[in-house]
C-alpha cells in the first residue's frame, strides 16, 4: 500500500492530540505497522522509485507506439492511404516525446547542489513545455492535412486494411494515454500527464482515419478531410487542458485542498495558538511546504524547535507526497515583547509604496 493510500485510509482526526491516550496509541501503532521514516535517504529512495515508475512508463509507451507506427506505415504503403500515413507520422512524433521525458526523469534524479539547492525536479516541467509544443504542432499538422485532402481528394484502396490500421492506432494510443496519465498522477508528474493527453489526441486522429475510410466506402470522398477538421478542434481542446496543467505547475499552483489539510493538521496541535501563512510548491514528484505557526512566548528555544519539528511531522502525514516542510515559529504578542516582526516592518509592501 502506498503512503498516500495509507494516509487516505486513516480515520479523520488521527492527528488530533486532544483526543488523548487513544489517539496517541493509534498514532504509535501506525508507526509499528507501517513505519514512516523522515530520514533524507528514505525520501531520496522514494523519489528514485517514482522516477523508475516514470521511466518504465515512458519506454513501454515508446515500444507500443513504435509498433503501432510501423503497422500503420506498412498498411499505408500497401493501400496508398495518405491519411493513414499521416497518422503513422503523427504517432511516430508522439513516440518521440519519450525523449524529453526520459531526459527529464534522468536529470531529475541528480542530487541537489549549491547552485540547484532544490534539486533538478523542475526538469519535468521543462519537458512539459516541449510536450505542449508537440501537441500544438500535431494539431497544426492535422488541420493542414485535413484541408489539403479536402482541396485535393485522393483515392484509397484496401479500405478494410486501412480500417484495421486505424483501429490499431486508436487502441494503441488510448492504452498509452491511460497508462501515462495514471502513472503521471500517481507519481505527481505533470509532464507525463500532459504526454498522456497528447497520446489521446493521436487516438482521436486514428478514429478520424477510420471514419473517413467508412465514408469513402459509402461513396463520400470528402468524408476523411471533413472529419479530420473536427478532430483538429478536439486536439485543440486537449491542448488547452494540457497547457493549463503545465502552466499551473510552472506557476507553483497546488490543489487548495492540500492547503486546507495542512492548516487543519497544524490547528489540531496542542501548542499551536494560531496558523499563519502556508505555502507549497512542487519540485518534480514531491511537494515542499513553508508554514508559520504561533506559540506561547514562554517556550524556550528548545521547546519551540520541538513544536516546529512536530508540526513538520504532522504536515508530512497530512499532505500526500509532501517530503519536507520549513516551519517558522512566532510567539503571541504581549505588552512586554511587542510585535515580533516589527524590525521587518519597513521592508513590507506598505513601506515600498
Amino acid at each position: 500500500m502506498s503512503e498516500q493510500t495509507r494516509e487516505q485510509s486513516r480515520p479523520p482526526g488521527h492527528h488530533d492530540h486532544r483526543e488523548g491516550f487513544l489517539s496517541r496509541l493509534w498514532h504509535e501503532l501506525e508507526h509499528l505497522v507501517a513505519p514512516h521514516s523522515h530520514d533524507a535517504a528514505d525520501k531520496v529512495d522514494t523519489a528514485l522509485e517514482s522516477s523508475r515508475d516514470g521511466m518504465r512508463t515512458v519506454w513501454l509507451s515508446l515500444a507500443v507506439l513504435g509498433g503501432t507506427t510501423l503497422a500503420e506505415a506498412a498498411i499505408a504503403a500497401v493501400s496508398g492511404s495518405i491519411a493513414l500515413l499521416g497518422d503513422a507520422i503523427h504517432n511516430g512524433a508522439d513516440a518521440l516525446t519519450a525523449l524529453p521525458l526520459g531526459v527529464a526523469f534522468v536529470v531529475g534524479r541528480r542530487a541537489a547542489s549549491r547552485s540547484y539547492t532544490y534539486g533538478y525536479g523542475r526538469a519535468e516541467d521543462l519537458a512539459g513545455i516541449v510536450i505542449v509544443l508537440l501537441i500544438a504542432a500535431s494539431s497544426a499538422l492535422a488541420g493542414y492535412e485535413a484541408i489539403g485532402r479536402l482541396i485535393n481528394p485522393r483515392e484509397v484502396t484496401h479500405l478494410w486494411a486501412v480500417a484495421l490500421g486505424a483501429l490499431a492506432g486508436f487502441v494503441g494510443n488510448e492504452w498509452v494515454a491511460r497508462y501515462r496519465v495514471r502513472t503521471g498522477r500517481r507519481i505527481g508528474s505533470a509532464a507525463l500527464v500532459a504526454d498522456g493527453l497528447h497520446a489521446r489526441t493521436d487516438g482521436f486522429t486514428s478514429l478520424a482515419v477510420l471514419l473517413g475510410a467508412g465514408g469513402v466506402a459509402l461513396g463520400w470522398r470528402a468524408a476523411d478531410p471533413v472529419i479530420g477538421l473536427v478532430i483538429t478542434v478536439a486536439i485543440l481542446s486537449v491542448l488547452r487542458d494540457a497547457g493549463r496543467q503545465v502552466y499551473r505547475r510552472l506557476m507553483d499552483a497546488v490543489d487548495p485542498e492540500l492547503i486546507d489539510r495542512a492548516e487543519a493538521a497544524l490547528r489540531d496541535m496542542d501548542q499551536v495558538r494560531a496558523v499563519g501563512a502556508v505555502r507549497m510548491r512542487w519540485i518534480g514528484h514531491a511537494l515542499r511546504a513553508e508554514a508559520d505557526i504561533v506559540v506561547e512566548p514562554a517556550l524556550t528555544i528548545v521547546e519551540a524547535h520541538a513544536v516546529a519539528v512536530e508540526a513538520e511531522h504532522a504536515l508530512i502525514h497530512a499532505v500526500p507526497r509532501l517530503t519536507a516542510a520549513t516551519v517558522h515559529t512566532d510567539h503571541v504578542a504581549t505588552p512586554e515583547t511587542g510585535d515580533p516582526h516589527a524590525p521587518l516592518g519597513h521592508h513590507g509592501p506598505a513601506a515600498a509604496e
